[in-house]
């Protein structure tokens, strides 16, 4: 490899001096389905994409997840597919633990001809939202969780997954064990590996838990106050998880429901708001809920109808929503009660947040975060009410104001609903156009059950 480190800024120079046997440097993204996308580079030309940049598409965002362009919007082949400026995220450069041969890795980000943030990019959706709670001298702290399966490479017929063999007794779980110490104790080697993966990427994590199916896990991502750092770090996890089970012979899937008679998985999203002092103001002191935290509810629960394309963006993510499983139903919200669409986790002061509990692990990030800060700045702005807090199960019955099905849940998005302002009423017809096409797309095919049950001989 030739010598580069003198044409490199300090902090190439100092990763080449750790890292010498790098081969290459991947510069990722996510696209408008959570997808990472990017350009692999010779570790030669380092020095050119820190400094510089390169050019890419800006209809890598309004891919559906296939890949396939449908031209959203006139967005891909109407427009002549027009390259935008790519800038590497600064700090992002890092070493790629699972690879097969030494990579380094950058996240990016697009630039339009002024300057400004591609206004496509999910994001920049992020950001403009971000950046109304900060004009109300607001500042986010954002923790993810993400639940995962660990499934066979081997697939049963059909294509169906089917959990791991136990490295501890060579045999498939079947059944659940929630919080099992055995079970971690069972896939401690792949998911002690997954959490010095994350430490070495400096994604931060902190509990892992076995969950409610065999192969089922959960890794907290820890609070950082940046939300588009938390949002990076979470698509950052997700790629991790997948490289590193791949190294361990199997496969992670962030797929919102891949058993239909087993638990889904989620993406739970923890919002506390800081004033410009650094005080929490979703403390009410002596108060169980200070009014700034009933407003924000109130907004959350307002924008949840048109939130739902975003937080359950596939097919699939509608199979989570059943009764008595934990999965909210209802535009709900209440202290201490895991059945609510925003629930008030124990503990006051600093620990004081919201916890949205609708989305799929299969959501992208930074929407999925934008429509939560989105009503938030709403709530607070308009001084919602939310209503009382719900007492006992909220997810008996399905909420007849939230659309549970995959078009009806796009159909919300009008260039006058309640995220028109924080998203612009532009991206969310262009992401409309992109979602009902590929909706269109997978209900072109014919399935097997349509031949079992409507094929007759007669």
């Amino acid at each position: 490899m030739p010598d580069i480190t003198h044409k490199l800024p300090p902090e190439a120079a100092d990763f080449l001096s750790q890292y010498p046997d790098t081969a290459a440097v991947d510069a990722i993204l996510a696209d408008l389905s959570g997808v990472v996308r990017g350009k692999r580079y010779p570790i030669a030309e380092l020095g050119k994409v820190l400094q510089s940049g390169f050019a890419i598409p800006g209809s890598v965002f309004m891919l559906d997840t296939q890949g396939e362009s449908h031209d959203p919007d006139g967005i891909g082949f109407s427009d002549g597919d027009p390259d935008y400026l790519v800038k590497v995220i600064p700090g992002s450069l890092k070493p790629v633990p699972w690879a097969q041969r030494p990579l380094a890795q950058v996240m990016v980000t697009l630039e339009q001809a002024d300057g400004t943030p591609y206004y496509y990019e999910p994001r920049n959706v992020l950001r403009r939202t971000v950046e109304k709670l900060n004009g109300l001298g607001l500042r986010p702290v954002v923790a993810f969780e993400l639940e995962f399966y660990l499934i066979d490479r081997d697939r049963l017929p059909g294509g169906a997954p089917q959990p791991p063999i136990s490295p501890a007794t060579g045999r498939r779980d079947e059944g659940t064990q929630v919080y099992g110490m055995k079970t971690l104790d069972a896939f401690a080697e792949i998911l002690d590996d997954m959490t010095r993966a994350c430490a070495i990427q400096d994604v931060p994590t902190g509990a892992v838990t076995a969950e409610y199916a065999a192969g089922q896990f959960e890794i907290n991502l820890e609070h950082v106050d940046d939300p588009l750092q938390a949002a990076d770090d979470c698509v950052l996890f997700k790629r991790i998880i997948q490289g590193v089970a791949q190294k361990h012979g199997l496969q992670a899937t962030f797929m919102a429901k891949p058993y239909l008679e087993r638990a889904g998985s989620g993406m739970h999203m923890h919002v506390s708001l800081l004033d410009k002092t650094g005080g929490n103001v979703f403390d009410g002191g002596a108060a169980i809920a200070s009014d700034t935290l009933r407003h924000a509810i109130g907004g959350v629960l307002e924008v949840l109808p048109e939130s739902m394309t975003f937080l359950a963006p596939n097919v699939n993510s509608y199979r989570r929503f059943l009764p008595d499983i934990f999965v909210p139903t209802q535009r709900s919200w209440g202290f201490e009660n895991r059945s609510v669409a925003l629930r008030i986790p124990a503990g006051g002061g600093d620990a004081r947040r919201i916890e949205h509990r609708i989305a799929g692990a299969d959501a992208n990030p930074y929407l999925a975060l934008a429509t939560l800060l989105a009503g938030i700045h709403k709530g607070i702005a308009e001084k919602t009410d939310p209503g009382p807090p719900w007492d006992g199960n909220a997810s008996e019955t399905y909420d007849e104001t939230l659309p549970f099905r995959p078009r009806r849940a796009i159909e919300r998005l009008t260039e006058t609903c309640g995220l028109a302002d924080y998203f612009g009423a532009d991206y969310l017809r262009a992401y409309a156009a992109c979602k009902e096409k590929e909706l269109d797309r997978f209900e072109s095919q014919i399935s097997p059950l349509e031949y079992n049950w409507f094929l007759q001989a007669d």
